[in-house]
Parts: structure tokens; C-alpha cells; sequence
């Protein structure tokens, strides 16, 4: 549905937004404390009210959001970079040992949450927003080359390939010039709902300690920092839980009207 579109992108942006904005201005210094006011609600001088520490809530949020947006947004180029060629790959080899291996390759993934694999990175490099990254990444490789094998196999069984065969293309050529062209549509809408992924693995690795550290702000790490305080000011954790909760809401709804104005099979259904 068109609204969902609409609506997807209006929330979606609201987060890019505030994430560009922050590289230029912020209400106030995310590193400045103000231990008098802490825990003030939201006000004319704090619209977010203000933390453990008297930090501005908004600034912190603003900044927040470039950082949960920096780490799933490279995630899923990784997620992308790798998995779509290995399911371009297997497609073109469908049935046969190349296949097989890469197939088995990313259920071999599969089996390791990228909370494991976080844990396993960390226990080696130390936590930070890098090895977030990794491990999310990781973790995305196997879902874009499925959805890319998936998406590719039934366009190799078309005429045109056969044609294209026929006239002395090689495999590799055929997957670039033929069947990425028409799997382009399926996966940006996988793009999107992995990048809404991606944000909330990134607040969960950071909630739990392994992703941003400090002094960097991230959600996850906010609401990790408010828990204490969620009876006495809740504002300080209902605030970057709402960022969540509305961006990955709407990078859902954006991803959902992007697969519906897309998606040629769902034009046909409604005409």
C-alpha cells in the first residue's frame, strides 16, 4: 500500500535526518555534564529532558542515531558485498559442488547468532562499534546470498539466458548483465529490512556492553545506562527505546511499500 510507503520513509527519515544534522550542530555538548540538573524531564531548554549526568537527552539521541545508522548501514554493505556474488555464484552453479559448498557454508553461519559471533570477536579484539560491525555483517552475508540465489535460479531456466548462452557468454557475464538487473528490486527490499535489522542488533550489542563504547552515544548503550533510573525518570529510557521501536518501524513499512510498488507479480494481482 502507498501508505505504507509514505509513512515508512517519513519515520525512516526522520532518523537519517537527525543523524546528518548532528554532524553540524547539536543543542548542546554531548560530553559536558551538568549534575544539578540530571534527570530533569523534557522542558523548553531540554526537549528530551536530561540524564544521569545532566546531559542533554536530544544531543545525545541525535549523535545516537548517526552511530546505530553508521554500524547497520555498513553491516548491510558488507552483508551485500558478500553475499550477493556467492549467490550469484550458486545460482549459476545450481546442483553442483560450488553450490553445495557455499549453501552449506552459510548454514554453517546460520548456527551462530551474530550475539555469538559478537561474543567470539570481542573475547579476541575487545568490544567497539567495529567489531559490531563484523559481526553483524557477518551475520548478513548468508541472508543476501540465499535471498540472491533464491531470487537468481528461476531466471536461469528463462529463454534469454539460454539465448545468451548460446551466443558465447560466459556464466559470470550472464549473472551481471541478465539476472542481477532483475533481482535488483528483491534485494533493496531485503536491504531495508536488513538495515532495520541491523539497528537493533546494533542497540543489543550495545545494551549488553560489546558494541559503541564510551564516550560514544549509541540507543542500545542509553537504555543500558537508564535501567536504574526507569522508575525514578523514564523519560531517560523511553526516549532512545522510541528511537528504535519508530526507526526500525519504519524501515519495516518502507521496505514493505518498496516490495509492493516493485514487485511486478503484486502490480498484476491488483489490476
Amino acid at each position: 500500500m502507498k501508505w505504507t510507503l509514505i509513512l515508512g520513509a517519513i519515520l525512516a527519515g526522520l532518523a537519517i535526518v537527525a543523524a546528518a544534522v548532528s554532524f553540524v550542530w547539536i543543542p548542546y555538548d554531548i560530553l559536558g555534564t551538568d549534575v544539578p540538573n540530571k534527570l530533569q524531564p523534557p522542558s523548553a531548554g531540554h526537549w528530551f529532558g536530561t540524564d544521569q549526568y545532566g546531559r542533554d537527552i536530544l544531543s545525545l539521541v541525535m549523535v545516537g542515531a548517526r552511530t546505530s545508522i553508521a554500524v547497520a548501514l555498513v553491516a548491510v554493505g558488507i552483508g551485500m558485498g558478500f553475499g550477493v556474488p556467492l549467490g550469484l555464484i550458486a545460482a549459476a552453479n545450481r546442483g553442483g559442488w560450488v553450490d553445495e559448498v557455499i549453501m552449506r557454508g552459510n548454514d554453517l553461519i546460520f548456527a551462530f547468532p551474530s550475539l555469538v559471533i559478537a561474543i567470539l570477536i570481542t573475547a579476541a579484539f575487545g568490544p567497539s562499534a567495529v567489531n559490531a560491525i563484523i559481526a553483524i555483517g557477518i551475520f548478513n552475508i548468508p541472508v543476501f546470498a540465499r535471498v540472491t540465489r533464491g531470487g537468481a535460479m528461476p531466471i536461469w531456466t528463462l529463454d534469454y539466458i539460454r539465448a545468451a548462452r548460446v551466443a558465447g557468454k560466459n556464466r559470470a557475464r550472464i549473472s551481471v548483465e541478465h539476472v542481477l538487473p532483475h533481482i535488483a528490486n528483491l534485494l533493496i527490499v531485503q536491504g531495508t529490512i536488513q538495515f532495520s535489522l541491523g539497528i537493533l542488533a546494533e542497540a543489543g550489542l550495545s545494551y549488553v556492553g560489546l558494541g559503541a563504547q564510551s564516550p560514544t552515544p549509541s540507543w542500545g548503550r542509553m537504555l543500558a545506562e537508564a535501567q536504574t533510573f526507569v522508575t525514578l525518570a523514564p523519560h531517560v529510557a523511553v526516549i532512545p527505546g522510541l528511537c528504535i521501536f519508530l526507526t526500525v518501524l519504519g524501515l519495516n513499512l518502507l521496505g514493505d511499500g518498496l516490495r509492493d510498488a516493485l514487485d511486478p507479480r503484486l502490480k498484476v494481482m491488483r489490476t
